[in-house]
This record gives structure tokens, C-alpha cells and sequence, in this order.
């Protein structure tokens, strides 16, 4: 599930998968889709999986005559294969639409024409995505076709990351439309209402959800943000995603460097940098420390809007593991540094990556056109949400 893109893709029969080893892969047989399912070079879904390619253009490469062209009679050609990239990975895909059943309810809500990108070859990606990205191809632009009330919001709530796979009992709810705002923390009586910011509208790069950074809090100093995080400008830069395929948070160069130094001015006149640690991992600034805890400043998120600011839990921005080497605890800061600002240019500033949104359940309001943040036990949020299935 990736709300950084708009397509919907699975791995079709036959699949050949490159440079997949040791990633985890589907345990199903991959489907034989009907060559009758497949969708007209002259669709807009088609435009859409070729970045808005014309369809004039895409009848032509599809071989179809051009009195057919000019007469815009192409509907029987299909739509050519499409080349589709990810950060770390891509493929090659045809379209093709069926009937997707969606179990909400019973009976089941069937989306009849849901079009879906079929991979027979794909690199690094072996299992496929759900798009839920702006788009015109996601899933919930496709479901708000038939329901609105169900493709207009969704939100998830991501249980806590961890590197042991035995330890992960529940999965990450995935919620479509819309349940109580107003459902009570387990940890105590307080109502964790949602902080809401506004999505920022960037006709250059329509598939990402894009909000407002103001700046970022470590400890009681707040570091603020470049304008460019801000908002978006008219060559379509700027602004910071909000992204659950993208693992941790990049910030530009000025911002991360400025971070890390009020990080370091309040750990590291207490703890010794861990070098070598950081060479290995690429991680960085990281601890070592003796005994269980080490204390670290508070980090909050500012975002555009009054009182926009979302507090991080210490375990989405602090890491802590045993340096095997040394036989000592480490702990590492899990933001990333995403590039100088001069190279980021023409897109967007920053990504909000899906391990700084563990533990809270994020939503988007594609009607209101916002994003809004809320403090879960994502586990027991799964529990309730079934219970009342």
C-alpha cells in the first residue's frame, strides 16, 4: 500500500522478478488475466499510465490506422505496455479492468471496469503495490467512482516497526470512508482527536499528497524550515510528502544539518559519537551509552495550519540496538538527509516517511483536501475495528 503512487499492480503469470533475492515474495500463484480485459488505447487510464502521454500517441505506437486516429475509432486497440518506476524499483506492465470485489459489507461491493496494471517482468519489486495516491489510477480515486463515501477518506495506523518478524502479531489497519474520530486511547481517557494541515495543490507532480513543513522542535528550540517546505511554487517545487511507501523521513541538506546539530549540542555533550557505527549503517548522529536508557530531546513536527504539531514518539526518531562489535549500546537519530536543496529543485523538498508515522493513525481527507495525524495503539485500534465487523 503506497500512498506515494497511483497505480494498482500485481505480479501476473508468467513472472520473472531481478535482483529480488531475500526480499519477501508472494505466496499465491500469480492470476492468468484474459487478453479480453485489456484497456483501450484511447482511454484516459491509459494516458495516466504513460504520464499523460496522448491517446493519439498511444493508438499510433499501439498500431492503430490513422483515418482510425483521426476519427478517434481506436477503441479496439489496447493500450501498449508502460514502463512504471518506483525509488527502489520498477517494472514493466500492461492494463487491463475487471470486477473488483471489495468485502465492506454483505453483500460485497463489486467495482465493476477496476483497471490494474498486470507485471510479467519486475525490478526489486516482487509482490506488488496498491497505488493510493492522487491519481487517476489509485485505488480509492477508482472506489470513490462508485462510493464516495468510501474513496473520499481512508486512513492506517502503523504497528511499530520491527526487525524481528516474530514479534509483529497484528497487522497495520487499513481503513476505508470513515468510523468514530473520537475513539479513545487505550492509555488512558484522553480523546485523540486529529491534528489536521492542508494538503498544498501541485499541478506538476499530481500524484503525491503534499502538505506544509514550518519547521522542526528538538528539545525547546525550534529549527525552522526553508521556504521551500513551506509551500509550492509555480515550477512545482516544494512542499513535503506524506509517504507510507518510504521508509524514513528525508529532509534537504540545510534543515537535516541544522537538526542534527541542536541533536548533537544536547546528546553528544553526554555521549560519545559512534563513528564507526555510523560509517557501517549509513545512520546518523549515533550513541554509545552505558546502562538502558539515554536521554534524548523531544522532536516535533510543525506543520502549516494553527496548531499543526505533531510530538514523535521517542522510538520513531531514536533507534537503539547493541553495537555487536563492541559489545555496546548504540542508539542512532532515523531522519535522513535527502540531498542539497539546490538539487531538489522542480519536486517536492522533503518525504514524511512511514517510520515516523508509526504508531499514529493518519488520515486522508480527500474531500477536505487534508492530512491529519492521531496518537494509536494501531494493535488494539485493529482489535476494536474487527470487533465491530
Amino acid at each position: 500500500m503506497d500512498t506515494g503512487s497511483d497505480l494498482v499492480w500485481f505480479p501476473c503469470s508468467p513472472f520473472e522478478c531481478i535482483l529480488c533475492e531475500g526480499k519477501s515474495t508472494t505466496t499465491t500463484t500469480p492470476p492468468k488475466v484474459s487478453k479480453n480485459a485489456t484497456v483501450s488505447c484511447k482511454s484516459r487510464a491509459c494516458s495516466a499510465a504513460h504520464s499523460s502521454i496522448s491517446t493519439s500517441d498511444l493508438c499510433a505506437i499501439s498500431r492503430c490506422p490513422l483515418d482510425a486516429i483521426e476519427t478517434s475509432d481506436c477503441s479496439s486497440f489496447s493500450c501498449p505496455p508502460f514502463y512504471y518506476a518506483y525509488g527502489d524499483g520498477s517494472l514493466i506492465g500492461r492494463l487491463y479492468k475487471d470486477s473488483l470485489s471489495v468485502p465492506t459489507s454483505v453483500p460485497s461491493l463489486v467495482l465493476p471496469n477496476f483497471t490494474f496494471g498486470c507485471a510479467h517482468t519486475a525490478l526489486g519489486e516482487p509482490v506488488g503495490v496498491a497505488g493510493f495516491g492522487p491519481g487517476l489510477l489509485s485505488l480509492p480515486a477508482q472506489l470513490a467512482t462508485l462510493s464516495p463515501q468510501l474513496g473520499n477518506r481512508f486512513s492506517y495506523c502503523l504497528v511499530s516497526h520491527s526487525f524481528n518478524q516474530d514479534r509483529v502479531h497484528r497487522p497495520s489497519p487499513l481503513i476505508l470512508g470513515r468510523y468514530d474520530d473520537k475513539e479513545k486511547r487505550d492509555s488512558g481517557n484522553d480523546r485523540a482527536e486529529f491534528v489536521y494541515t492542508d494538503m498544498l495543490v501541485n499541478p506538476s507532480h499530481p500524484y503525491y499528497y503534499c502538505v506544509g513543513l514550518e519547521g522542526i522542535s528538538i528539545g525547546k528550540r525550534n529549527v525552522p524550515a526553508p521556504e521551500i517546505l513551506k509551500r509550492v511554487d509555480g515550477s512545482g517545487s516544494g512542499g513535503t510528502v506524506v509517504d507510507s511507501g518510504t521508509t524514513f523521513t528525508m529532509l534537504p541538506a540545510s534543515l537535516y544539518d541544522s537538526v542534527v546539530a541542536e541533536f548533537d549540542k544536547r546528546v553528544g555533550r553526554v555521549h560519545k559519537r559512534a563513528s564507526d557505527v555510523e560509517e557501517k549503517t549509513g545512520l546518523g548522529p549515533c550513541y554509545y551509552y552505558d546502562g538502558k536508557v539515554v536521554n534524548v530531546p523531544a522532536v516535533i513536527l510543525h506543520f502549516v495550519g494553527n496548531g499543526s504539531s505533531v510530538a514523535l514518539p521517542r522510538r520513531n526518531y531514536f533507534y537503539e540496538f547493541l553495537d555487536g562489535d563492541k559489545k555496546m549500546n548504540v542508539g542512532c537519530l532515523m531522519l535522513m538527509n535527502g540531498g542539497d536543496d539546490e538539487e531538489l529543485s522542480g519536486g517536492p523538498g522533503a518525504i514524511l516517511g512511514n517510520y515516523q508515522q508509526q504508531g499514529f493513525e493518519v488520515v486522508y481527507d480527500l474531500e477536505k483536501k487534508r492530512v491529519g495525524f492521531a496518537r494509536r495503539q494501531c494493535s488494539s485500534l485493529w482489535d476494536r475495528l474487527n470487533r465491530g465487523l
